[in-house]
């Protein structure tokens, strides 16, 4: 019997959501059904089924005194075959080809690296114009789109100790502790972080977080040029596309996907 396309992709979006329910039993331990249904976006009958194979399958075991669930040994057994170690986030640059052809501009990924963030990848984009270089260069947090997605995670008292001093680089810096504290909160609120000419005269960028299971960012990543081009009004669309690639970032790393 031929396999339709449709039943094929709604295979695929079985094991997408069932992995998903593994990554939330990872990251909440015993979860009940409804928990994990709010938490992926997803209809409790749909979790209830997947749930049952999974515990069919030994990956997850059902506590019927609490109605919830959690990972089983069936996973350990996997695990032992994952011979790979990890010394950092996994990245695909692939995606982030992707994400430069889609705005058009040039992609950095950067990490917190003490009171600096430091550029550790970046795909030049397909503008005759493009960014500078800034893989291996260390860049100022209250002055960068990056930066200030990181420093948006620390508390008050750590924003304070990694920036004792707000230094000024252009006339557009945020030298201000008050102003700067009022920026980060609409960072929080809106999840991305934007920068026109902060750093560097005319050039603008737009950071997304890249996260790991527990929900801790890892990398940002920024979309980067000039700021002719990444202008107020290009941004949600930029924002758009740059999310949607986090997004994918953020699973391969074990940030369960909703939907």
């Amino acid at each position: 019997m031929v396999e339709s396309r449709e039943s094929r992709d709604a295979s695929v979006q079985s094991v997408d959501r069932a992995i998903s329910i593994l990554q939330v039993l990872a990251r909440g331990g015993s979860v009940r059904v409804s928990d994990i249904a709010s938490n992926l976006d997803l209809h409790k009958s749909t979790v209830s089924r997947l749930l049952a194979t999974l515990e069919a399958r030994g990956l997850v075991a059902k506590n019927e005194t609490r109605g919830s669930y959690s990972l089983s040994d069936g996973i350990l057994q996997l695990a032992a075959g994952a011979t790979r170690r990890r010394g950092g986030p996994v990245l695909d640059r692939q995606i982030c080809e992707e994400l430069a052809e889609a705005v058009g501009e040039t992609i950095v990924v950067t990490i917190l690296d003490g009171d600096a963030v430091l550029s550790i990848d970046q795909v030049t984009g397909p503008a005759p114009i493009s960014a500078i270089n800034w893989i291996g260069q260390r860049s100022p947090l209250h002055a960068t789109s990056s930066g200030k997605l990181f420093l948006a995670e620390e508390s008050p008292e750590s924003v304070t100790r990694l920036l004792p001093t707000l230094a000024r680089y252009t006339d557009r810096t945020i030298t201000d502790p008050q102003a700067l504290a009022t920026e980060l909160a609409a960072v929080r609120d809106q999840g991305f972080a934007v920068v026109h000419g902060e750093r560097t005269p005319g050039l603008s960028a737009v950071s997304v977080p890249v996260r790991d299971l527990e929900g801790r960012m890892l990398v940002a990543l920024t979309v980067s040029g000039p700021s002719t081009r990444i202008a107020p009004q290009a941004v949600p669309t930029i924002v758009t596309h740059a999310r949607a690639a986090a997004a994918r970032l953020s699973e391969r790393n074990g940030h369960p996907k909703r939907g």
